[in-house]
């Protein structure tokens, strides 16, 4: 008896669940974005994406360690300030190894850049080709395969639209993140009452919006499939708010970790691995509600299935000899003719 009970109220949700989503269209999309989400695997492909990305972080990291040692080559009041900011950080004899360190690789600066820029552009082409195919997978479509040439060249200017796209967003940050308190500065009105809440509110929607506009780039260019540029804007948007209150927790996070010397050890690393994961989940999670939008479902149905097979199997009655017995007849009579010839 529990059984059925059981049963008969599970059965009771699911019936209310299909009424609530035949009455709430965003419900039903969110329900179909969800399963699509899990059909297609999307965990794993951001798991995926996160190891690329940390993957392409080292020769990132050589690229950069090679600029800064090229500013540090032309401005040696720099060098002696971070060697002796250094030396009094870090105690004993590894202050000292660091800046042996730090000294030997600023003569090495240009085949650390070298190495690095070629490394960079080998990682991102391989990220940015594991990113497009696992935002490809939540359309749940078959496309077809271009070649190995052409591929790359499509790989190489997606990554160059996404690097132009984060320079717009991370401009956008920094004019939120500071650049306001110079406007507010000129216009003579720092120390107005409540100026401090309305310029962290601006800050956050011009995080929002630098975020958005990358997210929309992102879902609309990426995948391997055609995407309308209204279903990427929302799915943007949603992807961009999330994405902003996990930033907002991960800032909280950081600032409590760091605050001993395992938390300074191995914060940084833990929360750059949780800062891909789930930022590789909330694009692909906006991707699919994208994909599973109207629009785009109906423009995927566009093209025509074909019309079932029919077998009718023909049976032909053939009355009299056959072409082949006729050509064999005759064949035998003009030897026949040609024998009896010869005898006369």
């Amino acid at each position: 008896m529990a059984t059925e009970g059981g049963a008969g109220r599970q059965g009771a949700l699911v019936a209310r669940l299909q009424r609530e989503r035949q009455d709430r269209p965003w419900l039903d999309h969110a329900v179909r974005t969800g399963l699509r989400y899990k059909a297609q695997k999307g965990d794993f492909y951001a798991a995926a994406i996160t190891y690329f990305s940390v993957l392409a972080l080292f020769p990132l990291a050589m690229v950069g360690f090679a600029v800064a040692a090229f500013v540090l080559a032309d401005r040696p009041d720099l060098l002696v300030e971070l060697q002796e900011s250094i030396t009094r950080s870090v105690p004993g004899s590894l202050g000292a190894t660091i800046n042996e360190l730090i000294t030997k690789s600023l003569a090495s600066r240009g085949a650390v850049g070298v190495i690095g820029l070629l490394g960079a552009l080998y990682a991102g082409l391989g990220w940015m080709a594991n990113l497009r195919e696992a935002l490809t997978e939540q359309w749940d479509t078959q496309h077809d395969r271009q070649s190995f040439a052409r591929t790359k060249v499509g790989d190489l200017g997606a990554l160059v639209g996404l690097g132009l796209a984060l320079v717009v967003s991370l401009s956008l940050s920094a004019l939120g993140g500071g650049g306001y308190a110079v406007v507010l500065r000129l216009l003579g009105v720092e120390d107005a009452p409540g100026i401090f809440l309305l310029t962290a509110l601006l800050a956050i929607v011009l995080s929002v919006a630098a975020t958005w506009g990358v997210f929309v780039w992102v879902i609309a260019r990426l995948p391997r499939e055609p995407v309308t540029w209204r279903s990427a804007i929302r799915a943007a948007l949603l992807a961009a708010v999330a994405f902003e209150v996990f930033k907002q927790v991960g800032v909280f996070y950081l600032q409590q970790v760091t605050g001993g010397p395992a938390g300074v050890t191995f914060g940084p690393i833990i929360g750059i691995l949780v800062f891909f994961y789930v930022t590789s989940r909330l694009v692909l999670f906006a991707t699919a509600w994208a994909a599973t939008a109207r629009e785009n479902q109906v423009l995927l149905a566009t093209t025509p299935v074909p019309g079932p097979a029919v077998i009718a199997p023909q049976v032909q009655v053939r009355r009299g000899p056959g072409v082949g017995l006729g050509v064999l007849l005759v064949g035998v009579g003009a030897a026949l003719a040609t024998l009896l010839g010869r005898r006369r």
